[in-house]
């Protein structure tokens, strides 16, 4: 009987080891994440300016809503992460943060605070959830100043955006920013 109860002891710590990520295998998901999230916002950060130079503040909003989710989307096929937009104070519906993404916009924000780069605003974890552990980064989106055209003050918003705000997302919550801050975070996860 004792020797069954050991066994078994044995089975399930060597089970929980099995399932917890090396810290290499954890460094290479960090870098690619990182890279990951640079692409991302490096190639999104361009369809706004096209769009901007092309059609104004108004047709950036189409960028947002529309494009986004497609270099996401390509970008998980691509990867194999989850990726999406999250805020506290988000413009779309699906972009509400979770408590992970809560607890690392604050970090951010806090190390924002302290004198970082804003380039270097990112942070990993592997968390335990139902499902098991779970790889998870998050990367700060601070605003630049070009976002204020609608992330800003909405009382200094051309009318074409405040316009095109209202009938795309009329429960918009992404307003009232300056530049610098923390407007919300690119989440990334994969379980593992």
């Amino acid at each position: 009987m004792k020797h069954a109860l050991s066994l078994s002891l044995l089975s399930l710590a060597l089970a929980g080891c099995a399932t917890t990520p090396s810290p290499e295998k954890v460094a290479g998901l960090n870098e690619d994440a990182r890279k990951t999230a640079g692409g991302l916002i490096q190639t999104l950060g361009g369809e706004l300016k096209t769009a901007l130079t092309a059609s104004g503040p108004g047709g950036a909003i189409g960028v947002c809503k529309e494009k986004a989710p497609q270099i996401a989307a390509e970008a998980m096929q691509k990867t194999g992460f989850q990726i999406k937009r999250v805020s506290p104070k988000n413009r779309n519906p699906k972009g509400v943060p979770d408590a992970w993404e809560t607890q690392a916009q604050a970090e951010l924000e806090k190390r924002l605070a302290a004198g970082e780069k804003p380039e270097t605003l990112d942070m990993h974890a592997v968390v335990d959830t139902p499902d098991g552990k779970v790889f998870r980064y998050a990367k700060a989106l601070v605003t630049q100043p070009v976002c204020l055209l609608c992330h800003g003050n909405p009382d200094s918003m051309p009318a074409e955006v405040k316009s095109a705000l209202a009938s795309q997302y009329p429960a918009d919550k992404a307003t009232g920013y300056t530049a610098g801050q923390v407007r919300g975070v690119l989440s990334i996860r994969k379980p593992l």
